[in-house]
């Protein structure tokens, strides 16, 4: 039986609700740096292809703004964490105070970058942390790399360090509410975890998938 066959509503539905929590502490986190609340959920949890990731992410000639980093631990791999500018932008600004904060084009206001690396720092983190909690694995985060990019340019260059690429990609679906008095504003963006060939067998291992 193929890998994926092997794959349950079941399984979907744990990773589903580590990434909830996950979702849930970061939340908790950019609502105390924001002063504001912020509200987190994962409505999606699915295992699709390296094609399939790409064309999620809008097309491999989509410009975007990700987050990367490596995570090493029991169960090597690589995150991305993708959105689109325009929803980027709207965090950063939120985050430095200035509400007309624009990536449309460069040269990038630094401190702004400063502040996508440490968005990416807290939504990552939290994931991993939730990830590690439930299967008590130990997982360490690479320092963030940040990337404003074409999604092909930035998928290649986050693994041109492997020698080996997973057939398979976990996305989590992440949505972000950022509330206030008068709107809501909603954000879409993807985490990608694609660990390494012989980490999928560990963590689905642990899942009892064989």
């Amino acid at each position: 039986m193929a890998f994926e066959d092997q794959i349950s509503s079941l399984h979907l539905d744990f990773l589903k609700e580590i990434g909830n929590i996950g979702a849930g502490h970061a939340a908790t986190a950019l609502s105390q740096l924001l002063n504001k609340k912020i509200q987190m959920n994962v409505p999606k949890v699915e295992i699709v292809s390296f094609d399939e990731m790409v064309e999620l992410a809008g097309g491999s000639e989509q410009i975007v703004a990700s987050v990367f980093l490596r995570i090493e631990g029991d169960i090597p791999g690589s995150m991305f964490f993708i959105l689109p500018l325009d929803d980027a932008a709207h965090f950063i600004g939120k985050m430095i105070g200035d509400p007309q904060y624009s990536l449309s084009e460069p040269p990038y206001n630094e401190l702004g970058l400063s502040a996508l690396q440490e968005l990416g720092n807290i939504l990552c983190g939290s994931y991993l942390t939730a990830l590690a909690d439930f299967t008590n694995l130990s997982l360490h985060p690479s320092v963030p790399a940040l990337g404003i990019d074409m999604v092909g340019a930035i998928i290649s260059f986050g693994l041109i360090e492997q020698s080996q690429v997973s057939d398979h990609v976990i996305v989590i679906d992440t949505a972000i509410n950022d509330e206030d008095a008068f709107t809501t504003k909603s954000v879409r963006g993807h985490f990608f975890l694609l660990p390494d060939p012989d980490s999928f067998q560990t963590l689905f291992t642990i899942l009892g998938v064989s």
